[in-house]
């Protein structure tokens, strides 16, 4: 079994998932825009470069994406709620890269530092409006400073 978030947007899910490629380093294996859907789907022409489905893989683990409008999706343009993507690695220095980077335009929801759990942790809602929690695995032998 395999377990993989599926992220909405409105309008920004390319630009989103170009932007998550480069700083985990994964690759787009799919990006469909509305306007390829079956000829007797009607898209109107605003929506015809929205993606209706993206595919992103990152090692052994993938994100989905898709565009979506209030007319089927009534929350979308409200803050995204009660979910985050945790990314987790055991290495501190990696983990605060991929903080900094998912930070840019975004806003901090935790700032990265040690915590009781681990040797660096933060959290951040990114220029999309995607929560995310980046987490340090430690080590063995591993406690915290104060």
């Amino acid at each position: 079994m395999k377990i993989v978030t599926s992220l909405s947007f409105r309008g920004q899910c390319r630009e989103a998932f170009e932007f998550y490629a480069k700083v985990l380093g994964g690759k787009i294996t799919a990006a469909m825009p509305y306007g390829d859907g079956p000829p007797d789907m009607p898209v109107p022409p605003h929506y015809k470069d929205w993606l209706m489905h993206c595919w992103m893989d990152i090692g052994d683990q993938s994100l989905m994406g898709a565009d979506m409008d209030v007319e089927w999706a009534p929350n979308i343009d409200k803050p995204k709620n009660g979910f985050d993507v945790s990314l987790h690695s055991q290495d501190p220095a990696e983990a605060r890269r991929w903080f900094d980077a998912l930070l840019e335009g975004g806003k901090v929801t935790m700032p990265f530092g040690e915590t009781f759990w681990s040797p660096g942790y933060g959290g951040l809602v990114d220029r999309f409006g995607v929560p995310w929690m980046v987490n340090t695995i430690p080590g063995e032998g591993w406690t915290p400073k104060a």
